[in-house]
């Protein structure tokens, strides 16, 4: 788990990815790790969500692909017969936590209360998603939970965009953000990847300059 929490931190921006055709998997991959962002969360939002994992990990095996919006243990072995590197849920689960622990699959399960910010810690996890983040206070809330929660560390996601991102990344417990605006739907389905590369280029160098301005730990 560090050393894929470690990438992602690096990283800075977790694309959140829905995707209907598998077909185009390889080259959305492709355009993200052209504009400097070798990651990939494919959401279970579609039918097609564990076909485009294993798509990637055959055809562009540089990039870091885990699989986002895991509800059931089902989605759980799907995802890692596909050759996910790691999970995402938008909720805490206890079920499915125990469950991938069980079966040493790192999990970033949603939080946005801290009851289940404690249940986490319980079962001795250190990095969560906040989930709505924005919907759920946002960067207000972050800050709010650092004093009870100093050990706790949050991949945001929901509502992010190129104009709050920099809030959150200022943050300490923030390891990164999960994001769409660089992966958006419409761009996919149009097989727009020159588009998404440039989205993506932007989105990393906005990332590079909060750190450069000290935005970030």
């Amino acid at each position: 788990m560090n050393s894929i929490t470690d990438t992602i931190r690096q990283l800075g921006i977790v694309p959140v990815i829905k995707i209907d055709d598998p077909e185009q998997a390889v080259p959305l991959a492709k355009a993200l790790e052209a504009g400097g962002l070798p990651l990939a969360e494919v959401t279970f939002r579609t039918s097609a969500a564990a076909q485009a994992i294993r798509n990637i990990t055959a055809g562009c095996p540089e990039i870091l692909v885990g699989a986002g919006t895991v509800t059931t243990t089902d989605q759980v072995d799907a995802a890692m017969d596909a050759g996910a590197a790691f999970l995402v849920s938008p909720g805490f689960n206890p079920r499915i936590v125990r469950y991938c622990i069980e079966k040493n699959i790192p999990i970033f399960p949603g939080t946005c209360t801290p009851g289940e910010m404690e249940q986490a810690m319980e079962l001795g996890l250190e990095t969560v998603k906040f989930f709505p983040a924005e919907a759920a206070g946002g960067t207000a809330f972050l800050k709010a939970v650092g004093g009870p929660y100093p050990q706790l560390r949050f991949i945001p996601t929901g509502g992010i965009n190129p104009e709050n991102i920099a809030a959150y990344l200022k943050i300490k417990s923030v390891v990164a953000c999960g994001g769409s605006w660089m992966v958006p739907a419409d761009r996919i389905a149009a097989k727009d990847f020159e588009t998404i590369t440039r989205l993506t280029a932007g989105a990393v160098a906005l990332v590079r300059r909060c750190r450069e301005e000290g935005g970030t730990k």
